[in-house]
């Protein structure tokens, strides 16, 4: 299935099939689709392998964009994939300012004295100390969940209380380890869409209250990383914390808002990550969630939903969601 959303500059980069082909990394331009597989002499294999040397890619895939006799296929027809397979996934947590006011105004005592503007203004507060003086708070997903971007999500028979999460999600070009903040947006190659699934009902371990949040069992489900539908090169986003997040469930919106509100941007995440772990070519690092989400409305995923997710110049995602079968 194919969107008619188009990406933001001149070319983007997804994986592809026929019908019943064999999945190829694919240049999208003007809704048409050129094989990398044979238009670059050195044949990558997939996506992540135009990712290892991208720098000295990026300028053929410009001319190649330009070049109407290249044997190009039209996007319509052709099944859309996951954009690639990221060997590491990183994900940052409680990194919207006003998602978190809501959440902590949500899980208050029912004996906290203040009021609700009360609570949200002291909340705020530590908000904006904590965008200031303290560190994102990140934590690891397997590859294993990610799924393509017109996907079945396939609700675990366990998960009790499924949530949408829509991000935005930076792509890694090179190795990176130990890098400053400063230099972090020049190890990002490009952008794409994640939904980044959450069973509310395991996030916290009732039996070891102790040991806190299970990110195994709440968030790492097959498919439950829908991924694309493509990967916007970094110099076509003019701004990676000026961009619109939307989700819609059955077409009521249920989140819209901006990165702007991101307590730790794009460079801080990978320049936080880098400083511990060492990332690599096709590694994704999620950038968080906004405000809105199933567990603010009181309304979770149940089979049938739709879930239609876009961000500015990323496109569109959209996902149906099935009961799992015995």
């Amino acid at each position: 299935m194919a969107t008619l959303a188009q990406p933001a500059g001149p070319f983007a980069l997804g994986t592809f099939s026929a019908p019943d082909g064999v999945p190829f990394p694919g240049l999208l331009s003007r809704d048409r689709v050129l094989d990398l597989g044979g238009a670059l002499d050195w044949a990558p294999s997939g996506l992540r392998a135009v990712l290892e040397r991208w720098e000295e890619t990026l300028p053929v895939l410009h001319a190649l964009a330009d070049d109407d006799a290249l044997d190009w296929r039209p996007l319509d027809g052709l099944r859309v994939h996951a954009p690639l397979e990221p060997r590491q996934i990183f994900q940052s947590g409680a990194n919207y300012r006003q998602h978190v006011i809501d959440l902590e105004v949500a899980h208050r005592s029912p004996d906290d004295p203040r009021t609700v503007e009360e609570a949200r203004a002291e909340i705020a507060a530590i908000m904006d100390r904590r965008a200031a003086e303290d560190l994102p708070y990140v934590f690891i997903g397997l590859p294993s969940t990610i799924a393509g971007p017109y996907d079945d999500v396939v609700l675990p028979s366990w998960a009790k209380k499924p949530d949408w999460e829509l991000e935005l999600a930076a792509v890694i070009a090179r190795p990176a380890y130990r890098i400053s903040a400063d230099e972090a947006l020049g190890y990002v190659a490009g952008y794409t869409i994640a939904n980044d699934l959450t069973d509310r009902a395991t996030v916290f371990r009732r039996d070891m209250p102790a040991i806190g949040t299970d990110w195994l069992r709440c968030k790492n489900a097959p498919g439950f990383t829908p991924l694309g539908p493509w990967i916007v090169p970094a110099e076509s986003i003019a701004d990676p914390g000026d961009l619109r997040v939307t989700l819609k469930l059955n077409g009521e919106t249920m989140q819209d808002e901006s990165t702007k509100d991101m307590l730790f941007g794009v460079a801080r995440l990978v320049s936080y990550i880098s400083q511990t772990s060492r990332l690599l070519p096709g590694d994704l690092v999620l950038t968080g969630s906004p405000a809105g989400n199933g567990i603010h409305w009181g309304r979770l995923l149940r089979d049938g939903d739709v879930m239609e997710g876009s961000i500015t110049g990323l496109g569109v995602q959209r996902t149906r969601c099935v009961e799992e079968t015995p």
